[in-house]
């Protein structure tokens, strides 16, 4: 059986307009609003101090994951293969290497310095 635990579902509470609900934003002209209401609506360092916890007690109870050298390994290799299989972006990397190496052939044999123009 599901318990409420001090929600009150079912229950609406409104507000008049523009009375309340100091949270919630409109967007000007759009029509739409949005709230950040509870960790949202946290500055950066409070909410990176709560996560710092959180992790920190993971560790400490042992339920957090660590990567082994061999999981990782094995991590990287799924990566790469599904990178690889992409034949697109294989291609492109693979004119970003020419380009770059065509550049520093050519700085070479200009004793390594660069075109003035």
């Amino acid at each position: 059986m599901a318990t409420n635990h001090g929600n009150d579902a079912g229950t609406e509470q409104r507000s008049e307009p523009g009375k309340g609900n100091s949270q919630r934003a409109e967007s000007p002209g759009s029509g739409k609003t949005s709230s950040k209401r509870g960790f949202a609506a946290m500055d950066v360092a409070t909410q990176r101090m709560i996560a710092s916890k959180g992790g920190q007690a993971a560790h400490q109870k042992g339920t957090a994951h660590e990567f082994d050298s061999e999981e990782a390994r094995r991590a990287g290799q799924k990566g790469g293969e599904a990178v690889s299989r992409d034949r697109e972006h294989m291609a492109e990397i693979g004119r970003k290497g020419g380009e770059s190496r065509q550049s520093a052939s050519r700085l070479a044999r200009q004793g390594g310095k660069e075109e003035k123009r």
